[in-house]
């Protein structure tokens, strides 16, 4: 089971950090990717990572530079660090999983486990 946690309302040029933490599983061996949908929209790849021990990680060109995504295999937890945020960040932001030793997938239906969603709202 994934948790996502730690959206917000943030100021245009804010920063906020996600968190997406499993239970029931052990987290180093999946590969973890995060989505987002703004409303109206369809969802978006924004970062990925790779198992442990892969070191590949994946950013959508909208975010480069600005996110960065991470993992604390003590806490069983990925981040998605969000800087200079801009009000087209605004989205319902979902953590997804799936056990594999290869690439992190851009594409939700690479993987098998979805969080609840975490509200993201960036103001002007």
């Amino acid at each position: 089971q994934l948790q996502a946690s730690g959206g917000g309302l943030v100021q245009a040029g804010g920063s906020l950090r996600l968190s997406c933490a499993a239970s029931g599983r052990t987290f180093s061996s999946y590969a973890v990717g995060w989505f987002r949908q703004a409303p109206g929209k369809g969802r978006d790849f924004v970062a990925a990572i790779s198992r442990s021990g892969g070191g590949i990680t994946y950013y959508a060109d909208s975010v480069k530079g600005r996110f960065t995504i991470s993992r604390d295999y003590a806490k069983n937890t990925v981040y998605l660090q969000m800087n200079s945020l801009k009000p087209e960040d605004t989205a319902v932001y979902y953590c997804a999983a799936k056990a594999t030793i290869g690439p992190p997938s851009r594409y939700g239906g690479g993987y098998d486990y979805w969080g609840q969603g975490t509200l993201v709202t960036v103001s002007s």
